[in-house]
This record gives C-alpha cells, structure tokens and sequence, in this order.
C-alpha cells in the first residue's frame, strides 16, 4: 500500500510532535528505501494487474461469482497503485509535498480505500468459498452471478463510506521550507484520528481477519475429513489458505499493530528511544502493507487453472476469441 505519511519521521531537529515532548527522529535512510521498494511494487503490479483484468474481463467468461470478486479486487489494486509515483517523487524529495492539498487528501485516500476495500473483497470471497465447500446444497444460491454483483456494490459504498473521514483529517502542514503531507497517525485533530483508527482497526481488519481464519479452517477441515474430496482440491484449498492468511498476518497485521501503538503513544508517557523505535516500525510495516497487492496477483493465479491457461496463452500469442469458462465450483 501507499506509505502512510513518513512526514514526522523527517521532523527538523528541533521540531517536536505538539503532543509530546519528544523530537521525531529523522530517519534519512529509510526515504531511499521506500522509493525503491515502491517503484518495484509499481513497475510490477501496475502491468500486473492490467493483465489481470484484460484476462477477466476478455478470457474468463461466463463469470462467475468468485470472478466477480477477484475482477473488482483488482481493479482497486490498479487505482491504487496507479498513485504510487506521487509518493515516490514524495519519499525522493526529501518528504516536501509539492502536489497541493487536495491531492494529499487523494492520494491518501487511494491507500486507504485500496487496503479496507481489498480486506473486505478478500473476506467475501472467503465466505463464498466457505458456503461453496462446507455447505454446497443449502447454500447453492452464492454462485449466482447476482449476490456477487450485489456484495460488490455494497462493498464498495462501504468502503468509500468508511474512509470519507479522511478528507477532514488530512491537511497540509506548511513547516520551514517544507510541505509535508501527513497521515492518519499525525492529524492535527488527534481525539478524531484516534478514534476513527480504532474503528478501522477494529471493523475493517480484525473482524475480516478472524473472519477471513475461520473460514479457512473450517473448509481445510471439511475437506481433510471428507471421504470423497479430491487430492487436487485439497491442495488448492491449502494453496488459498496459505496465499491469503500471508496477506493477513504479514501485509496487514504488523501495519494495524505499529499504527495503534503510534497513535497512542502521542499522548502516552513513555521514553523518546521507544516511541522513535515504534515510529520506525510503523515506516517498515508500510511497505510490507503495499506488498499485498504481489499476494493479490498470486492469489489469482492460485484460485483456478483456467486463469493460468489465459495467462499462458497469452504469453504464447495464441489468444483466440472462445473464452475459457469457469467451472460450476467457486474458484
């Protein structure tokens, strides 16, 4: 995801957060870092996910449900990296924000709206699946294409509800020679970003994590102790299992924990050395967040074959018009 504001990491010496009289230390040689890591997830998935898209909307008809979904995931996973190269030239710039206040608010917004949208696509599709695998005759009804089309409208009127905030909360700061455009952890407005994280916190990652868990290991259940599943969707299962609790656990998890404790700790009594180490953590956990749009792409390659035969023909230059349909089984 987009990195979350490295604004008060590049804090002037002498210049302290207004709620603490602690100085930000300025981690200079993290902004090389960020720039690279951001420009590799650019170059990769920006291409990445335009393919993705072209497959499902050109190859993989009639759609399905778990289609729907995926083709909706990646389309938020393309706007939201298509704004990445502001937030290089950002990191690049020594953190001086030239673009103007409104694009800050943009900007941020893309990541947000990208990583709580994708979290809540992911959670559905789970469920999808759960109801596929664990309870295939009472719950055929999920693989109409219409509760996919209707889940995906209510996601996306639920997540641009959820992060329209943010255009109050986020400002400009005007500081010396410097334009910097902060985050959710430096809003000015503290007693309302903190809040408002916990309520993302809390109902846009933890409950979809547990979700999201639980879902996987009932269906990696059923599916051990079924008589009559097969070897390869067993291993698919697993496959699914593993690609999208790595998301979780290791994109997303570590980003929630270092922003909680960040925010906290700004008007917590504590020592300066701990709250710079929690503010580097939280600079090292955003790249980690903007490395599930890589698991994205993996996870739509791993959810059927017939989207690695599209990809594959594509490679070889045998497109044809026949598109490769997709089987009854939510995918």
């Amino acid at each position: 995801m987009a990195p979350e504001g490295t604004d008060n990491f590049t804090a002037l010496p002498g210049h302290a957060d207004p709620l603490t009289s602690c100085k930000d230390e300025d981690f200079l040689q993290v902004k090389s870092y960020l720039s690279v890591l951001y420009s590799l997830i650019f170059l990769v998935c920006f291409p990445g996910n335009i393919v993705a898209i072209f497959v499902y909307f050109v190859k993989m008809r009639p759609w399905k449900s778990s289609t729907i979904i995926m083709l909706n995931l990646a389309i938020t996973d393309l706007l939201y990296v298509a704004t990445l190269p502001f937030f290089i030239h950002y990191s690049a710039n020594g953190n001086n924000w030239i673009f103007g206040d409104f694009m800050c608010k943009f900007i941020h917004f893309g990541f947000y709206f990208n990583m709580y949208s994708g979290i809540i696509f992911l959670s559905c599709f789970s469920i999808f699946r759960f109801f596929v695998v664990v309870h295939p005759i009472r719950c055929v009804f999920v693989q109409k294409r219409r509760w996919a089309v209707v889940t995906c409208i209510v996601v996306w009127m639920i997540s641009l509800a959820a992060i329209s905030p943010l255009g109050i909360l986020i400002a400009t700061k005007h500081t010396e020679n410097r334009t910097i455009c902060p985050d959710l952890s430096s809003a000015e407005d503290f007693d309302t970003s903190r809040w408002y994280n916990w309520l993302l916190t809390v109902f846009g990652f933890f409950l979809p994590l547990l979700t999201v868990t639980l879902c996987y290991v009932l269906i990696i259940y059923t599916l051990a102790t079924g008589p009559h599943t097969q070897t390869c969707y067993k291993q698919k299962a697993r496959r699914l299992a593993i690609v999208l609790l790595v998301v979780f656990y290791v994109c997303f998890l570590p980003f929630h924990i270092f922003r909680g404790i960040r925010i906290e700790l700004r008007v917590q009594a504590a020592s300066c050395h701990f709250k710079n180490t929690i503010l580097f953590m939280l600079i090292l956990a955003k790249p980690l967040a903007a490395l599930n749009t890589f698991g994205n792409l993996l996870l739509y390659v791993v959810t059927g074959d017939n989207f690695q035969q599209a990809i594959l023909s594509l490679l070889k230059g045998a497109y044809t018009t026949r598109p490769y349909s997709v089987p009854s089984e939510i995918s």
